[in-house]
């Protein structure tokens, strides 16, 4: 099958493993899926110092759920990633651990504080949400069932945001005041969660023609915004004076996007932003420090694998 075989079968059609498919599908869905794997770990790794600094053991057992939840996000999609055969799960890890792997912009940036948990937990989870329910209609069908369970999670996870926003925002005054400041922190950086514009977006074009993706950068980011901003108001958050959000008057509302800092998006991306290189090297550190695990494990299944087990089959 060639590509434009692809295309004009691609939308309610899902290919699976067992499909010939170009070359170009099996790359562009790779990278789509290696990004997503990297961003569940990468966002596992944030949160993870909340299992202790959560300031009740309700709040630090539903960290360590989350934490763990998001581990295993990853590890699902690294395993449909790998079934399109262009990269190992193993390729994939150690790029990540080698700064080769890219993920979410949000999660290049320290988060140190408790009062910021939300802005993952609520904002960014629930922009993920907006993004993953359209990618239960992905064409590659790996991807598709793996946001099932994905979905059925991160739901759980948004509502724990959700509950800690709450909690916070019905706190004392300096409470308030520095999870107000969180937000204008890391508002910008949310509204960037969807990717660069669709007039600067290098591959939703062609992943929206073979059926991967189903909406664009900015159809996302403006129903994101329609959901989110009054949820923000019902607790009590302002709207920062930048980047500037139109009010269309009907509930409806878009980003004036020139208000955000493309540069510093771009330069995130790239894995060339200092905090990237503290978050990558962070990573690669926790990989390192639990690689005699895998040896062991490696071991083990070579043992069992072995002649004496194959004669005892």
């Amino acid at each position: 099958m060639n590509v434009d075989e692809t295309k004009a079968r691609a939308g309610p059609r899902e290919f699976s493993p067992k499909d010939d498919l170009p070359e170009e599908y099996r790359k562009a869905a790779t990278r789509m899926l290696e990004f997503h794997a990297n961003s569940e770990i990468m966002g596992a790794f944030l949160e993870r110092p909340f299992i202790r600094k959560a300031p009740s053991i309700e709040r630090k057992m539903a960290f360590s759920a989350k934490v763990q939840d998001e581990i295993g996000h990853g590890q699902m999609l690294y395993r449909a990633a790998e079934s399109l055969g262009i990269k190992t799960r193993e390729e994939m890890l150690d790029d990540l651990a080698n700064g080769d792997g890219k993920f979410l912009n949000c999660f290049h940036y320290p988060m140190e504080s408790y009062v910021e948990t939300p802005m993952i937990a609520f904002f960014v989870d629930g922009a993920a949400m907006r993004r993953q329910a359209t990618l239960k209609k992905s064409s590659w069908e790996p991807y598709a069932h793996a946001m099932d369970k994905i979905c059925f999670e991160e739901g759980m996870h948004v509502k724990h945001g959700e509950s800690i926003l709450r909690e916070l925002m019905n706190g004392s005054r300096k409470e308030q005041r520095m999870v107000q400041e969180a937000f204008e922190e890391w508002w910008p950086r949310i509204l960037q969660f969807f990717g660069p514009t669709d007039d600067q977006s290098t591959h939703h074009d062609f992943a929206a023609e073979v059926g991967l993706k189903t909406c664009t950068n900015d159809e996302l980011r403006n129903a994101f915004l329609n959901t989110y901003i009054p949820k923000a108001k019902k607790y009590g958050l302002e709207m920062p004076d930048e980047p500037r959000i139109r009010d269309n008057g009907d509930g409806t509302y878009e980003v004036v996007e020139d208000d955000l800092d493309w540069d510093e998006f771009f330069t995130v991306s790239q894995n060339e932003y200092d905090g990237s290189i503290e978050q990558i090297s962070g990573r690669r550190q926790a990989q390192e420090a639990v690689q005699w695990v895998r040896d062991m494990m490696d071991d083990q299944t070579t043992t069992n694998s072995g002649p004496q087990s194959q004669a005892a089959d």
